[in-house]
């Protein structure tokens, strides 16, 4: 029927009250919009592996997360005439059995604020005299035109955070500190990659939190969303950690952090990774309410240019090569994008969530993804995470070349052989005068992470 719960730092009373404000925000939004059109939102089941009975760990949906805050397998959330009523199992002996103890109704009723709990085989009988019902989740692609004003208003309230959001992001934030400090402490050569990656998930998994999406840990960076951990840590290797916690409610952090497996960066890893360093600093201190998000990429790009172009990789005028992307031959993925109870924060709304109205992506290769593209405002999350990425099937692709026109030089790739792939990424909250990093105490400057990563190996 319902889950019991340990809220940690956040409260019953801070959850319900930021769950009564929500839903009668949307409440107001769809009265307004849409004639008081009442709203079913469906928490949703775990889908099975094989058979039934064997399923994945069940993750609720996150528009059923933001309204009713608790994960409840099957559960449903009626919004109507300003009223909230929460459907929940029946609970039975067997589930008693198999399952434990659940939440009873009264309980449920005080941690989420809803002005009713019922149980679900009585959710048709209520469902069926309502004209107009709304469902969530929806694909967006399909939505009919009340189901767009629907997103909308969804959108509209999602993208700045309230204060229990943020608390909720700054629990994710901390153990994902914890983790990737966790993966610096066990790495030294010969180690494989699993046991890295394994060291930085029992962080996670010890706070009964889950992953907030499938762990990148790889010592081949350049091959942007790989899952292999099949490899083993060689003496002058780069690791690439990009790893976040998701709290016990549902909300995301994303970190990525790059270090060496030997304890120190060599001159050629040093001086990319400063590189990257820098123009992750330069997009960070350019987030602020007003703020293009478009421009906060184009700054981190600007500083990779002119960086590639002192090295040798580049030839030309910093301006002209921005304009014909070069770019996106080393940075070829967009800055970053929204967070909060997805990682990817309403991306199953497509660009509908991430572009403002009356903007769209760029054709050009690199800019093309860039999943954000709004103006920022207080209470927004985005990550920042600029890198640099030898890729070769970019760096040897003739139609991706053909625009500069001889300004890429390919003979000096070889002094940077043992690069591969660099990424740094935080999280960062816009604020009223400027933003805050919701990662800053996880250290990033080269000798902060030298220093993580040599105390532990000299140490076994």
């Amino acid at each position: 029927m319902g889950m019991a719960h340990d809220f940690g730092d956040s409260g019953i009373g801070q959850l319900a009250s930021a769950l009564v404000r929500r839903r009668g925000a949307l409440l107001g939004l769809l009265a307004n919009r849409l004639s008081d059109r009442p709203l079913l939102v469906l928490a949703g089941q775990p889908p099975a592996r094989n058979y039934p009975d064997n399923t994945y760990e069940f993750r609720a949906s996150s528009h059923f997360l933001y309204l009713a805050g608790l994960p409840m397998e099957g559960a449903a959330l009626l919004l109507h005439r300003g009223q909230s009523t929460l459907f929940v199992h029946r609970s039975t002996e067997a589930d008693a059995l198999w399952h434990g103890e659940t939440a009873s109704p009264e309980s449920l009723q005080v941690t989420t604020g809803v002005d009713a709990v019922r149980y679900l085989d009585e959710l048709e009988g209520v469902t069926a005299g309502l004209s107009g019902l709304l469902r969530l989740p929806l694909r967006s692609s399909v939505a009919t035109a009340e189901e767009q004003v629907l997103l909308d208003a969804l959108i509209e309230l999602r993208l700045c955070h309230d204060d229990h959001a943020v608390s909720e992001m700054r629990r994710a934030a901390a153990v994902t500190v914890r983790a990737h400090r966790a993966g610096m402490a066990v790495t030294r050569p010969g180690v494989r990659v699993s046991v890295i990656r394994a060291a930085m998930e029992r962080e996670i998994l010890a706070e009964n939190f889950t992953n907030a999406y499938g762990s990148i840990v790889t010592t081949c960076g350049e091959v942007l969303h790989t899952h292999d951990r099949s490899g083993t840590c060689g003496p002058s290797d780069l690791l690439l950690a990009d790893v976040g916690a998701e709290s016990d409610l549902g909300w995301a952090s994303d970190v990525t952090r790059t270090w060496p497996t030997g304890g120190r960066f060599t001159p050629s890893q040093r001086a990319m990774y400063e590189l990257v360093l820098a123009s992750q600093l330069a997009a960070i201190a350019a987030v602020r309410p007003g703020a293009r998000y478009r421009d906060i990429h184009l700054v981190a790009c600007r500083v990779l240019v002119a960086g590639l172009r002192d090295v040798g990789l580049l030839a030309g005028e910093v301006d002209g090569l921005l304009e014909r992307g070069a770019h996106a031959l080393f940075f070829p993925h967009g800055i970053g994008h929204l967070l909060g109870l997805d990682v990817h924060d309403m991306e199953d709304f497509g660009d509908r969530a991430g572009y403002a109205p009356g903007r769209q992506r760029s054709q050009q290769f690199g800019l093309c993804y860039l999943r954000l593209d709004r103006d920022l405002q207080p209470g927004m999350a985005v990550t920042i995470e600029p890198g640099i990425y030898f890729v070769p099937a970019i760096l040897r692709s003739e139609r991706l070349l053909a625009p500069l026109r001889g300004d890429f030089r390919p003979d000096k790739l070889g002094q940077f052989a043992d690069v591969r792939g660099i990424r740094i990424e935080d999280d960062v909250l816009v604020t009223a005068t400027g933003h805050e990093v919701l990662t800053a105490q996880l250290g990033k400057r080269p000798d902060e992470v030298e220093a993580m990563v040599s105390s532990a190996s000299s140490a076994c």
